[in-house]
């Protein structure tokens, strides 16, 4: 344990030094959710009572997403990983005396939580001043803000499993851009991180909360802004904890299959 904790801290303390990127960031992530907010005020404005969740709860919902981008945004794999396994630089982490599923999953939670420490900050502040209804409000509760904790963990670890999913599933391909391009395409749209999954149809709704991608940011964000009720909080609970379960077993069976097979050309 201690020495994925070494690759965790010293990932997160090496990503704290990037700055400059993450200033890049915030100004990015504000003018995208500023933007967001205007649209769906723009259909709000016909009639609001027509949709499943109210204009603040709907601006809630997305500065929380862009505050936690770097946590659950499945494009933002690391590059590097994926060409130490083009490359055949990948024999090298074989080499080493630790589990490199473990390895890569340590680095990737650091990666994401040193990102979203230098983003949220600035984003949830200025977003708390907005006026009302375009700036975030309360969460719906004690009750609501503890499990949105929890659940923002448990979202991370699920985002961090599937992305780690990625990476093995790349041995058995000779380019990893398509994986990428299908995968997070398929996460954007199934997670709720282009539109929110209580504006889906209702049928169409319940089988997307039934998959893993829902596990990710859906849940949290919508038990904060408090678009779900206490059986819904318990199914959606469940849920991730299940597919973290299932999601990561694969995972790691999937990396002993590839590392019996794998074949580092030259060199």
């Amino acid at each position: 344990m201690k020495k994925y904790l070494s690759f965790f801290r010293l990932r997160f303390t090496m990503n704290l030094q990037y700055r400059a990127a993450a200033f890049g960031g915030v100004a990015t992530q504000f003018a995208w959710g500023f933007m967001e907010i205007m649209i769906f005020a723009a259909f709000y404005r016909a009639d609001e009572n027509a949709f499943p969740m109210s204009l603040a709860s709907t601006a809630s919902y997305l500065w929380l997403q862009q505050a936690f981008l770097a946590l659950f945004a499945t494009w933002m794999t690391e590059q590097e990983i994926f060409d130490t396994i083009v490359n055949g630089n990948i024999a090298y982490e074989l080499c080493r005396p630790v589990d490199i599923y473990g390895m890569w999953f340590s680095r990737s939670i650091a990666t994401r939580l040193s990102r979203a420490v230098l983003r949220c900050f600035p984003i949830l502040i200025v977003a708390a001043f907005l006026p009302y209804p375009y700036g975030i409000c309360a969460p719906a509760g004690p009750k609501h803000f503890i499990l949105f904790l929890i659940t923002l963990l448990l979202g991370l670890a699920m985002t961090v499993s599937f992305c780690v999913l990625i990476y093995i599933l790349a041995f058995f391909t000779i380019s990893p851009v398509g994986l990428q391009m299908i995968f997070t395409s398929m996460t954007d749209f199934f997670a709720g991180a282009l539109i929110p999954l209580p504006f889906f149809p209702a049928k169409l709704q319940t089988v997307m909360e039934l998959l893993p991608f829902a596990a990710m940011q859906n849940v949290p964000l919508r038990i904060y802004s408090g678009s779900m009720s206490g059986h819904e909080m318990q199914k959606a609970v469940f849920l991730q904890i299940f597919w973290l379960i299932v999601v990561t077993a694969a995972g790691k069976m999937l990396c002993r299959a590839a590392q019996k097979r794998v074949t580092v050309q030259g060199g």
